[in-house]
């Protein structure tokens, strides 16, 4: 019977929404002050959930010192205290819009790749603040 684990990391970081092939004025016009050319921040809240089976000696679903070591590396090394737009590259121009949707969706399958098999990746849920989150899910 699958059993579900959820792990919340935290980090800060700053980022605008911006299309590089569109214009200062569309981008305005399509993001609002979250185009603003000189970035602004939010403290994130990230929640990944795995689901497996649950080991019958350990009790474990994943050993947390690997899932932590995972998220410690795919989220907080990679996003916090950065720019997401000049940090990460798959959200430089031209890329990835920084938004807590494509975030989700990033977060899903860093984890998902460094954890391998042994578990699923159920869901990644990403919150800029107490108003506003994002979560992933695969079909």
């Amino acid at each position: 019977m699958p059993t579900s684990l959820t792990r919340r990391v935290t980090f800060a970081a700053a980022h605008r929404y911006r299309i590089a092939e569109w214009s200062d004025e569309r981008n305005a016009s399509t993001f609002g002050a979250c185009a603003r050319p000189n970035y602004h921040g939010h403290s994130y809240v990230c929640d990944v959930t795995v689901t497996g089976a649950v080991d019958s000696v350990t009790g474990f679903l994943v050993d947390l010192g690997r899932l932590d070591a995972v998220l410690e590396r795919e989220v907080r090394d990679r996003f916090d205290h950065s720019n997401i737009n000049l940090d990460v590259a798959e959200f430089a121009d031209g890329g990835l819009v920084p938004t807590g949707e494509n975030l989700a969706r990033y977060i899903f399958r860093r984890v998902q790749a460094a954890l391998g098999d042994h578990v699923q990746v159920a869901r990644v849920t990403v919150a800029e603040d107490g108003t506003l989150s994002a979560t992933f899910e695969p079909d």
